[in-house]
């Protein structure tokens, strides 16, 4: 297995009509926290519940980048420059070291984004560039209930392997998480 902090040279392709993949660069890091904050704000999806600043963005994805693990971004043209539609990442699973072959997969849209079509590209993308990194094992952790992030999964490869009742507490109820793996 090459070491997971050697860049992968999958090549980026086009998702939806004019929308481009690319890696991650640390000037995107706002109009990242821009999307990820809808879902931090606006929804149980992620668990974290204060909206997440430019700086803190760009240090999680140097981190991500540092370990050797792609983080991806969609973008289109736009009267002003380009557009962020979405991004997707890999993590490390866990710090023990028996774990260093497998990850654990995100990828958000922006809103308006979504049924694009930009998602399966991201997370085609993804799962192209850990492969070829030597990652065995992608894990999706999915706050219940979420049905589109469920039928993403499930159309590339993924299969249900736990579900964890109650294990999340945001806007004043109890959340569920369901975890779903793809051997790569």
């Amino acid at each position: 297995m090459p070491p997971l902090n050697s860049a992968p040279s999958v090549p980026s392709r086009a998702t939806a009509p004019a929308a481009v993949i690319r890696p991650a660069r640390s000037g995107d890091a706002a109009a990242i926290a821009a999307i990820y904050n809808h879902y931090v704000l606006e929804s149980a999806i992620s668990f974290e519940e204060v909206a997440v600043d430019a700086g803190a963005m760009a240090q999680r994805i140097a981190e991500v980048q540092a370990a050797g693990l792609p983080w991806l971004v969609a973008e289109t043209p736009a009267d002003d420059g380009m557009r962020m539609l979405g991004y997707a990442y890999a993590t490390k699973w866990r710090v023990r070291h028996a774990y260093r072959y497998s990850v654990e997969t995100s990828v958000y849209l922006a809103p308006d984004a979504a049924g694009r079509g930009v998602g399966s590209a991201l997370y085609e993308d993804l799962l192209a560039h850990l492969k070829q990194a030597g990652c065995h094992l992608a894990i999706g952790g999915i706050a219940l209930p979420n049905a589109a992030s469920i039928a993403l999964h499930e159309k590339h490869g993924f299969e249900k392997v736990a579900h964890f009742k109650e294990v999340g507490f945001k806007f004043g109820e109890w959340r569920d998480v369901g975890y779903w793996q793809r051997l790569l």
